[in-house]
């Protein structure tokens, strides 16, 4: 298997879809089921890619990827939001965060609105991480 790629989802049917397409092109998944658990296994194990939910019960994917992307070590590891939520929302909500954090924080480079095709997905994966 290749590069590492986390996919945080609470749904299981997602990570269950996401993880078939990373093995089918050859990249090593991880699964976590929340921005909680999404921290702890970016932190250990240091990915090459993570695919982020935005809502999810227990720490959000809007507060994960903002830690991301403020933090000095983590910032560079690439993030393609999948999500439910329009892009529009999702932008809404960084807006009010940097309202209290006072921090500017970057717009996701890629931001994927399910459903999507699995191609469409690889395509993605393969812009950012080869």
């Amino acid at each position: 298997m290749g590069r590492k790629v986390l996919v945080v989802d609470d749904d299981p049917d997602v990570r269950s879809f996401v993880v078939t397409v990373l093995e089918e092109n050859q990249y090593t998944p991880l699964m976590a089921c929340d921005g909680v658990e999404g921290l702890e296994m970016i932190q250990k194990e240091m990915p090459d890619l993570v695919i982020l939910d935005v809502l999810m019960p227990r720490g959000s994917g809007i507060r994960l990827y903002r830690h991301l992307k403020t933090d000095d070590i983590l910032k560079a590891i690439p993030v393609i939001m999948f999500t439910g939520i329009a892009l529009r929302s999702f932008l809404k909500s960084q807006k009010v965060l940097e309202e209290f954090k006072g921090e500017k924080v970057p717009e996701p480079d890629i931001y994927l609105e399910k459903p999507v095709e699995p191609q469409e997905l690889v395509d993605a994966i393969r812009k950012k991480i080869s």
